[in-house]
C-alpha cells in the first residue's frame, strides 16, 4: 500500500515536466501509475481470514501513527479508483488535442487524486483518512477550476469547495468525539467496539454523516455537484461518477456494521437517501444539457446507493456493493461519451442534436450498453444490483416491515425516474427526433479517433461482463457482507436471474412506467418545465453566502471603526468577558494565596508596579517605551530567581530586541502626541487595561489552584533525556516534543514578517539594503557629499553616512563587540540542547549583533554585515526545520522527534548529533531573517524614504552593485 502511494504521489509529482514535454500524449505513461496499482491491487487480494496491515509511526502522541489496512471493502474501491482512473487518464489524451497552459499541472491533480482516494479508502486511522479526505477536497477545487478564466468554473470550484470542507470540518469533530469516547481512533477497532448509545454518540455519528453526505451530494448537500460540471469532462468521469462521490457512500458502508441500528443513522441515511433518489431523477428530467442530465441522475444514483449500503442488512449491502461498482462504470463511460460529443459537434444541448446516432452508430452502441445498466435492463451489472436490491429490501430483518417495504416502494419510483432520464439521455443525445436531416452541429462534427472511443468501451464492455459473472464478482464481496447482520442467514449470491417473483414484478413495472413517463413529459415538458422549481438549493445557498456577506459587513461596521484604540478596547473587553463568565458559571476551585518568598522579589515586583503605572502617565513616547521595558527585565528577573534561566534569558534577548524595534517606529514620530492624536476616554481605557490585567492574574491562580495531579514538569528532565537525548527541557520540548507547534508558530511569524514588510514597501519587495562600493562612493563625490573619502572608519558603511550622524565612540565599540557576539550566538544554538539558549536565543543574539552594526554605521553597514536577502534567510530556516521531519522519518524517529547519529571523528572522538539540531537551525535562521527583514523595514526603508533623489540613486546604485557580487 506504502509503494502505490508513493507512486501515485512521485508520479503527480513528476507528471507536469512530463506533459510539457511529450504532449498530451504524456497521459498515457502517467496512467501506468494507477494502472500498476491496480495490478498491485489484483495480485494481493485480501485474504479472507485476514485484512493486510502496514503501519509507520508519526506522532504517537496524538494517534497519528499512518496505519493502512487493506480488506475487502477497500480492495473494491480500489479497483474503482485506479482501474477507471487510468482509463481516465488515457481519454485525456485524446480529449486534450490542444495543449493550453493549465494540461500539464492538470495531469498531476488528477494522479495526485487518485493517490489521495487510494490512501483515504485504505486509511485505517481515522485522522490520517481526514487528511487524505480533505486533500481530495482541495484537488477538487484546483480540477473543478480548471478554466479558471470562467465566472462559471469559478463559482462552481468555490462551492463544491465550501460546501465538501463545511462537512469535512463537522466530521472531523465527529472522528474526535468517537475516539475520545472509546479511547482509538482506529476504523477497524471503533467498528468492532462500537461505543455505548447515547445523545454524546448520536451528536458524533451526526456530524461523521454530514461530511459523508456531503461528499456523496446527498440532500441538502446535493447542488454542489451539478455545478461541477463546469469542469472537463474526465474530471466528471472521474471525481464525480468513480471516485470523490463514492468517498461518502464508503464511510456509509464502512461504518454501518457498527451504527446503522441507531435511530439518527437511519433518518439521515436512509430518508436522506430515498429522497435525494427522487429528487435528482426528477430534476434530471428537467435538464437540456446531457452533462447536466447525467449530473442530476449521479445525485439520484447516491442516494440510492447510500441507502443500499446504509440500511446494514448482509443481502442489501450485496446489492449496494454491486451497484457501487456498477455506477461507476455505467456514469463513468456516460460522461466520457458525453465529452466525444462535446468534443466532436462543440455542443451537449440535446436540442442541438439530432441523427448523431446515425453519424457515429459505434459511439451511440457504446451510450446504448452503459445507459441499459444505468436503467436496469437485463444482461447488465446494473440489473444484478437492482434486481438484489429490490428483494433484499422488501425481505430485510432490520426494518420493521413497514419501513422496509415503503422504503423499497420508494426506490421503486426513483427507478422509474432514472429509466426515464436514461431514455431521455439517449433519445437526446442520438436519436432523429422526427429530422430527416441531422442538426447543424451533427452534419459538421469531427469523428472521434478509435483510441478516443476505447475508455468508454472498455468500461461498458466491462459492464456485461460483470453480469455474466456475477457469482464470481459475489464472492468476492463475501468478507464484508459477513460482517453485517443477520449473522445466521445465508446471502443469496449475486446473479443474472433468480427465478420469478418480486424483483422480476418491480422491474417490469420500472421498464414499463419509465416508458409511459418519458414519452408523458417528452409531450407535455413544452407546458410543466416553463419555471424554474420554486425552492432551489442553489438559490438558497447563494441567500447564505449573501446573508453571511451582510452579517460580516455588520460586524466589521460596528467594530472596526478606523480607530486603533476602539479596536484594541473592543479585543480587550472580549478577551475579559469570556474568561470571567467562564469561572462565573463554572466550577472552582478554592485559592491559595502565598506572598512574595524574598525581599528581593518584593522590590522587583514594586518596580515592575511603578514602571507600568509611569508608563501610562508618561507623555513623551520614548519616556513610556523605556518605563514599559523595565516591566519586561522585571519579568526576566523572577524568572531567573526561579530557577528558569532559559525563559529569562529569552526574555532579556526579546525585551531588548523589542525595545530597538519599537524605537525604529517611534523616531519617525513626534515625542509626544499632538492634541489631534488625542483619542480621549481616557479613565475608560484606564478601565479596560486594569481589567486586562487582573483577569490574567485571576485566571493564572485559578488556573494553578485547579491543578488535582502531580505537575508534568516532574517527569519534564528524565523525558527530554529518554526522548529528545538533551539535559535541557525547555529546549528540548520546543525542538521535539511540541515541534509541531513551533513550526506552525514560526509559519505565522514568517507570514506575519512578510505582511508587515509588504505594508512598508507597498508595490514592490526592497529587495538587498544598500552595500558600499566603488561605484557608489565614486557617485557620491561626483555629488559634491561633503564627507572626506579616506578618512579611517571603523566600520565600512560608515564610509557613506553623514557625518553629523556618525559616532566614532559607538563605531569601534562595535567592531569589538560583534564578532563577540556572533560567537557567543553560535555558542548558544550549540549549547542549547543541553544548557541555557538554543536557537531562538541564539537567533535573538545574532539579530542584536546585526542591530548593532545597523545603529552604528546605517544601512550601508547592513547590508555590508548580511549582504543577503531576508527572504532567502526565512525561507532556508523553513525548510530546514520542515525538512527534519523527513530526516527523523528515514531514521526510524517519528516526524520531527530526535534521533541520534554517532560518528566517530578524527581528534574530536565520539560525537552524538541529535537531529533536532537542524530544526534548531531552522529556527535560528528564522529569527535572524525576521530581525533582517524588521531592519530593512523599519529602519533602511524609513531612511530611503526622507532621503534626497540624489542619495537614493546611490542607494540604487550599491544594491545593483551588490546583488552582483552575491551573485557572482
Amino acid at each position: 500500500m506504502i509503494l502505490v502511494l508513493s507512486a501515485l504521489f512521485i508520479s503527480a509529482l513528476i507528471a507536469p515536466p512530463i506533459i510539457r514535454t511529450v504532449g498530451s500524449r504524456g497521459f498515457y505513461l502517467l496512467a501506468l501509475a494507477p494502472a500498476g496499482g491496480l495490478v498491485w491491487v489484483l495480485t494481493h487480494w485480501p485474504d479472507p481470514d485476514g485484512p493486510r496491515v502496514e503501519e509507520i509511526t508519526w506522532i504517537p502522541s496524538l494517534d497519528m501513527d499512518i496505519t493502512l489496512r487493506f480488506d475487502t471493502l477497500a480492495a473494491i474501491m480500489s479497483v474503482l479508483i485506479l482501474g477507471i482512473g487510468a482509463l481516465v487518464l488515457v481519454y485525456c489524451a485524446n480529449y486534450f488535442d490542444e495543449m493550453r497552459r493549465r494540461v500539464a499541472v492538470f495531469g498531476g491533480e488528477m494522479v495526485a487524486f487518485a493517490g489521495s482516494m487510494f490512501g483515504l479508502v485504505v486509511s485505517d486511522n481515522t485522522l490520517v483518512l481526514y487528511v487524505f479526505w480533505e486533500a481530495t477536497t482541495v484537488l477538487s477545487f484546483m480540477l473543478v477550476g480548471f478554466n479558471a478564466v470562467r465566472a462559471t468554473s469559478r463559482r462552481a470550484a468555490t462551492q463544491a469547495l465550501l460546501v465538501t470542507t463545511f462537512g469535512g470540518l463537522a466530521m472531523l469533530v465527529g472522528i474526535v468525539m468517537l475516539g475520545e469516547r472509546t479511547g482509538t481512533y482506529l476504523l477497524s477497532e471503533l467498528v468492532a467496539s462500537p461505543p455505548s448509545g447515547g445523545v454524546y454518540v448520536d451528536v458524533a455519528v451526526i456530524l461523521v454523516l454530514v461530511g459523508a453526505l456531503s461528499k456523496s451530494a446527498i440532500v441538502p448537500f446535493h447542488f454542489w455537484l451539478p455545478g461541477a460540471m463546469a469542469a472537463p469532462t474526465p474530471v466528471s468521469a472521474y471525481l464525480h461518477a468513480a471516485a470523490m462521490v463514492k468517498a461518502g457512500v464508503y464511510l456509509v458502508a464502512r461504518l454501518a456494521p457498527a451504527f446503522a441500528p441507531l435511530v439518527s443513522w437511519q433518518v439521515m441515511v436512509i430518508v436522506l437517501g430515498a429522497g435525494t433518489m427522487i429528487l435528482g431523477g426528477w430534476r434530471s428530467l428537467r435538464e437540456l444539457d446531457l452533462k447536466l442530465i447525467l449530473a442530476f441522475g449521479t445525485v439520484s444514483q447516491l442516494g440510492f446507493i447510500t441507502v443500499l449500503v446504509g440500511v446494514g442488512d448482509a443481502a442489501v449491502a450485496m446489492a449496494g456493493l454491486a451497484m457501487v461498482v456498477a455506477h461507476a462504470m455505467f456514469k463513468a463511460c456516460l460522461f466520457m461519451v458525453v465529452g466525444i460529443i462535446d468534443h466532436s459537434t462543440g455542443t451537449r444541448d440535446v436540442r442541438k442534436l439530432a441523427r448523431l446516432g446515425h453519424r457515429l452508430p459505434g459511439l451511440a452502441l457504446i451510450a446504448a450498453v452503459a445507459g441499459a445498466s444505468m436503467a436496469g435492463l437485463p444482461f447488465t451489472f446494473g440489473f444484478v444490483g437492482k434486481e438484489t436490491a429490490f428483494g433484499g429490501l422488501w425481505e430485510t430483518s432490520v426494518l420493521s416491515p413497514a419501513a422496509a417495504r415503503t422504503v423499497d416502494l420508494v426506490l421503486l419510483v426513483g427507478s422509474i425516474l432514472t429509466f426515464a432520464y436514461t431514455t431521455r439521455f439517449l433519445w437526446g443525445a442520438f436519436g432523429r427526433k422526427v429530422r430527416r436531416l441531422p442538426t447543424r452541429a451533427v452534419a459538421q462534427l469531427q469523428a472521434p479517433s478509435v483510441a478516443f472511443l476505447a475508455p468508454p468501451a472498455v468500461l461498458a464492455a466491462a459492464g456485461v461482463l460483470a453480469a455474466f459473472t456475477a457469482g464470481w464478482v459475489g464472492d468476492r464481496f463475501t468478507p464484508y457482507i459477513s460482517s453485517l447482520p443477520p449473522a445466521d442467514a445465508d446471502v443469496e449470491p449475486l446473479a443474472q436471474w433468480h427465478g420469478f417473483g418480486l424483483p422480476v414484478v418491480f422491474s417490469i413495472i420500472v421498464v414499463v412506467a419509465g416508458s409511459i413517463l418519458f414519452l408523458v413529459l417528452r409531450a407535455v415538458r413544452a407546458h410543466i418545465f416553463v419555471h424554474p422549481p420554486k425552492l432551489n438549493a442553489d438559490r438558497i445557498y447563494d441567500a447564505s453566502l449573501r446573508s453571511a456577506d451582510r452579517l460580516s459587513l455588520w460586524v466589521t461596521r460596528n467594530t472596526q471603526r478606523g480607530s486603533l484604540p476602539i479596536t484594541q478596547g473592543v479585543i480587550l473587553a472580549v478577551a475579559v468577558t469570556l474568561p470571567v463568565v467562564a469561572l462565573a458559571l463554572g466550577n472552582r476551585q478554592s485559592l491559595r494565596l502565598a506572598g512574595f518568598d524574598t525581599a528581593e522579589e518584593l522590590v522587583i515586583g514594586t518596580v515592575m508596579v511603578a514602571a507600568a503605572l509611569a508608563t501610562g502617565i508618561l507623555r513623551n513616547r520614548l519616556a513610556g517605551l523605556l518605563t514599559l521595558g523595565v516591566t519586561g527585565y522585571g519579568c526576566g528577573a523572577l524568572f531567573a530567581m526561579y530557577g528558569a534561566p532559559d525563559l529569562a534569558l529569552t526574555q532579556f534577548l526579546v525585551e531588548s530586541l523589542t525595545l530597538v524595534v519599537f524605537v525604529l517606529v517611534l523616531r519617525k514620530l513626534p515625542s509626544e502626541p499632538t492634541a489631534k492624536q488625542k483619542t480621549g476616554h481616557r479613565p475608560l481605557r484606564i478601565l479596560v487595561a486594569v481589567a486586562f490585567g487582573v483577569m490574567m492574574v485571576v485566571v493564572g491562580l485559578f488556573a494553578a489552584a485547579a491543578r488535582s495531579t502531580e505537575p508534568l514538569h516532574v517527569y519534564l528532565g528524565d523525558a527530554a533525556f529518554e526522548f529528545g537525548a538533551g539535559q535541557n527541557a525547555v529546549n528540548v520540548l520546543l525542538v521535539d516534543i511540541r515541534a509541531w507547534d513551533t513550526l506552525g508558530e514560526v509559519s505565522v511569524l514568517i507570514v506575519a514578517a512578510t505582511g508587515v514588510a509588504s505594508l512598508l514597501f507597498r508595490n514592490r519587495r526592497f529587495g538587498l539594503v544598500p552595500r558600499v562600493t566603488e561605484r557608489a562612493l565614486a557617485e557620491r563625490e561626483r555629488n559634491g557629499d561633503p564627507i572626506a573619502l579616506g578618512r579611517t572608519t571603523w566600520l565600512r558603511g560608515s564610509e557613506l553616512r553623514d557625518p553629523s550622524q556618525r559616532s566614532l565612540v559607538l563605531e569601534a565599540t562595535t567592531r569589538l563587540v560583534f564578532p563577540t557576539l556572533v560567537v557567543l550566538s553560535a555558542y548558544f544554538f550549540f549549547a542549547g540542547h543541553n544548557a541555557p539558549g538554543g536557537g531562538f536565543a541564539g537567533g535573538l543574539v545574532m539579530g542584536l549583533a546585526l542591530v548593532l552594526r545597523y545603529l552604528a554605521g546605517g544601512r550601508y553597514e547592513l547590508g555590508e554585515a548580511m549582504p543577503i536577502e531576508a527572504g532567502t534567510v526565512l525561507g532556508t530556516g523553513l525548510l530546514v526545520s520542515a525538512g527534519t521531519a523527513t530526516t527523523s522519518l528515514a531514521l526510524g524517529a517519528p516526524a520531527l522527534s530526535s534521533a541520534v547519529i554517532d560518528v566517530t571523528l578524527p581528534v574530536f572522538g565520539d560525537i552524538h548529533i541529535v537531529t533536532a539540531l537542524f530544526f534548531d537551525l531552522g529556527i535560528y535562521l528564522i529569527v535572524v531573517g525576521l530581525v533582517l527583514d524588521i531592519l530593512r523595514s523599519l529602519g533602511a526603508r524609513l531612511d530611503v524614504d526622507e532621503r534626497e533623489p540624489d542619495e537614493k540613486k546611490i542607494d540604487v546604485v550599491s544594491a545593483q552593485a551588490g546583488r552582483q557580487e552575491v551573485s557572482g
